[in-house]
């Protein structure tokens, strides 16, 4: 393609400098990575003031995993353990069952669950204990223990 002054590729000013970067293009790109920064850190801060991460409890829907291996945290799949989406590695919380009112302390170790509706993921021998594996889902309430 051959470069006249009305080609768009053509500027005259910098048509020499295009090897290095064009400052006209430069300035452009340093303002779009500074809106950029901007606007990422608006969405941290919107998420993070959003979501609290110790909320007294929730209601919904609990599921099992059979998982073996690590979990996010790295550690493996215990008797007890749990995924929850917010609350940090290691915290404790009571899952009730709300069917039969069984209720089971576990230990979050997992990201997760990760399916619409779902509050908590709970380890097999946990949804044992809160007598739901055999249906896979049970309605629950989550109170996170300080």
């Amino acid at each position: 393609m051959q470069k006249t002054a009305a080609s768009p590729l053509f500027d005259p000013n910098c048509w020499i400098l295009l090897r290095r970067r064009c400052p006209h293009n430069a300035r452009s790109i340093v303002q779009k990575n500074r809106a950029l920064k901007k606007l990422t850190l608006i969405l941290i801060a919107a998420l993070a003031f959003s979501v609290p991460a110790h909320a007294e409890s929730w209601t919904g829907r609990a599921s099992y995993y059979g998982l073996k291996g690590r979990t996010a945290s790295g550690k493996k799949v215990g008797d007890f353990t749990a995924a929850h989406r917010t609350l940090p590695f290691g915290s404790k919380a009571r899952v009730t069952n709300l069917k039969n009112n069984r209720s089971v302390v576990v230990i979050i170790n997992d990201r997760g669950p990760f399916t619409g509706g779902r509050v908590i993921d709970v380890s097999s021998a946990a949804a044992d204990a809160l007598r739901f594996r055999s249906a896979g889902i049970a309605k629950v309430r989550v109170e996170a223990l300080r």
